[in-house]
């Protein structure tokens, strides 16, 4: 075919500059790279906060729990609260596992070297009296020892018999070597109540049921002996 001069043939558009190119390419990739961190950050952003909020939600669900996902949150009691509450320095209260018997200063013993097993201490309400040896590894665990001797009221000690039943890490036995009728025990702590009734028992459960007092947090409370040893 031949090509008229009068009339111009269309022309192809130059392609345009090689920098212009590669600065509107360069442009674009940029645009993608951050729009894909945008993107990424938000991911992150909304994975951590969901994140947080599950961790918080079981750590608010295990606060005051007890090994096994029982027991109730501590009360904000102190030791101060508790009228005619018994000390001893913990520092002094030996820890270390003995065979025989223990010639504790106090009676029931609220700490010192003690056998190597612990009594059951998961609710447990004993008919017998326990052995000291025994019954101090429990505390040791964080538990709370209810006794009480021949003075103690039916009343009361059915009373406190339900209310150990329902509270891990407490154990009640009878002991006759008491000066009181009924006397509650953790570890380095001690006091005599007048009744079940007496506000202290809800006190003293509160601040150490697995208080800070607790030489071994995170013992169990089960496991160790479920019957009085002979």
């Amino acid at each position: 075919m031949s090509l008229d001069p009068r009339h111009p043939q269309p022309q192809a558009p130059e392609d345009p500059p090689r920098p212009t190119r590669n600065r509107a390419i360069a442009i674009g990739a940029g645009a993608v790279v951050v729009a894909g961190l945008v993107a990424f950050g938000s991911y992150l952003l909304l994975g951590n906060s969901a994140a947080d909020g599950k961790s918080g939600g079981t750590a608010a669900a295990q606060d005051g729990k007890h090994p096994g996902g029982h027991g109730d949150a501590h009360d904000d009691h102190t030791d101060a609260a508790i009228d005619g509450l018994k000390s001893w320095d913990a520092a002094k209260l030996g820890r270390d596992h003995v065979a025989g018997a223990v010639d504790y200063p106090m009676k029931p013993p609220v700490g010192g070297d003690h056998n190597q097993s612990w009594m059951n201490c998961d609710g447990d309400v004993y008919e017998k009296a326990l052995p000291d040896v025994n019954a101090v590894h429990s505390l040791e665990h964080g538990a709370v020892w209810v006794t009480h001797n021949g003075k103690a009221a039916d009343a009361d000690v059915a009373k406190l018999a339900e209310r150990v039943k329902e509270t891990p890490f407490t154990l009640m036995s009878p002991y006759e070597g008491q000066e009181g009728a009924i006397v509650l025990s953790a570890w380095g702590k001690q006091v005599t109540v007048d009744g079940a009734d007496d506000e202290r028992v809800d006190h003293f459960f509160g601040t150490f049921v697995q208080g800070a007092q607790t030489p071994e947090p995170g013992a169990p409370c089960t496991g160790g002996l479920a019957t009085v040893p002979r």
